[in-house]
């Protein structure tokens, strides 16, 4: 069950993480109710698979909209986890450009500035995805595996396949 403003009380600046399915939509909470988000046109609530369409997009807009309507029946949650990393900027600074930005078209890559890399610039002043580097994360994890299976896969060939001799020989 998706949290609710009862629940947890987001407060500006805040990242609001938005789970949809196979991937996490960000938003800055500017108070008051609403988020600021960077959204391309496939981005909806509930849209589940469909908004993975966004990874064509090459444009996405900022937009300031009410959190229940960015939300929509999807479970999120208040995210700020890389305040371990990263120092916050001021909740005033945060909440001015996040402002500033809306409606503002920005150039859009799923792999280098999606609404992750959004949220975080606004909040740390780097635009990073943990979403992006876990992915190519297990990418490569799962390229090495593979080289290693082949690599096993070619040794047990050597070792245990080679030529047998004819004993039948003359």
């Amino acid at each position: 069950m998706a949290p609710t403003l009862y629940d947890e009380k987001p407060e500006p600046g805040d990242l609001i993480e938005i789970f949809r399915g196979s991937y996490q939509h960000w938003a800055v909470y500017v108070g008051d109710g609403f988020v600021v988000h960077l959204t391309t046109p496939s981005e909806v609530p509930g849209a589940g698979a469909s908004s993975v369409m966004s990874v064509l997009a090459e444009k996405a807009m900022v937009k300031r909209e009410e959190l229940w309507d960015v939300v929509g029946t999807d479970e999120w949650k208040i995210n700020n986890s890389l305040d371990k990393e990263y120092n916050p900027r001021s909740v005033r600074v945060i909440v001015r450009e996040a402002c500033a930005l809306v409606g503002t078209e920005l150039p859009y890559c799923v792999f280098r500035g999606n609404c992750e890399h959004f949220a975080n610039e606004l909040r740390y002043g780097k635009a990073e995805s943990r979403q992006v580097r876990q992915a190519r994360d297990t990418v490569v994890v799962a390229g090495v595996a593979t080289m290693v299976g082949l690599g096993i896969v070619a040794l047990a060939g050597a070792l245990f396949g080679g030529k047998k001799e004819n004993k039948n020989t003359q």
